[in-house]
């Protein structure tokens, strides 16, 4: 998971420079934002398209990684990770190696971070096991405000530099 977080840390950073002309503490905030609603959205529109096929408790049981329903998952997770790499660029305007970085970055983090979530509509979740989804959901937030809070602050300088040229 370090390398993952390093990973899709240095892609964001990538992207970001590359996407936003002004850059500041606010529209970094707001960038990393933009991928964690990203994680978000893949799982609830899994969760509309997918029929489930297996229960929590299987899964849990098995300790393995779920490759059956990831590969089941996978030709939305790809169109999905497309739109919102479409959606961002749209949104930025950074140009052809800014949208590549854009759509890069939503790649890495939709490998790294998104393919348990693409699966959630191929599973039945009880509300007693509701705490697992709330699990994810709280540790992908916590992870994306702890990297998001350090670089605001490692790069604090650079934000205030960029404001002033």
């Amino acid at each position: 998971m370090l390398i993952a977080g390093a990973v899709c840390g240095a892609c964001l950073a990538w992207s970001y420079a590359l996407a936003v002309k002004s850059p500041t503490v606010g529209s970094w905030l707001q960038y990393n934002t933009l991928y964690v609603l990203i994680l978000v959205a893949l799982g609830i529109t899994s969760v509309v398209i997918f029929t489930p096929v297996t229960t929590i408790a299987e899964l849990l049981k098995s300790n393995e990684p779920p490759r059956a329903l990831i590969a089941r998952a996978l030709p939305v997770t790809a169109v999905f990770t497309m739109v919102s790499a479409t959606l961002l660029s749209a949104l930025y305007r950074p140009g052809w190696g800014g949208a590549g970085a854009i759509l890069t970055t939503t790649f890495v983090i939709v490998l790294f971070l998104g393919m348990n979530i693409s699966i959630l509509g191929l599973v039945v979740v009880p509300k007693s096991s509701l705490w697992v989804i709330a699990q994810v959901l709280i540790l992908t937030v916590t992870l994306a405000v702890v990297y998001v809070a350090t670089m605001a602050c490692v790069c604090r300088s650079a934000f205030r530099h960029a404001r002033a040229a």
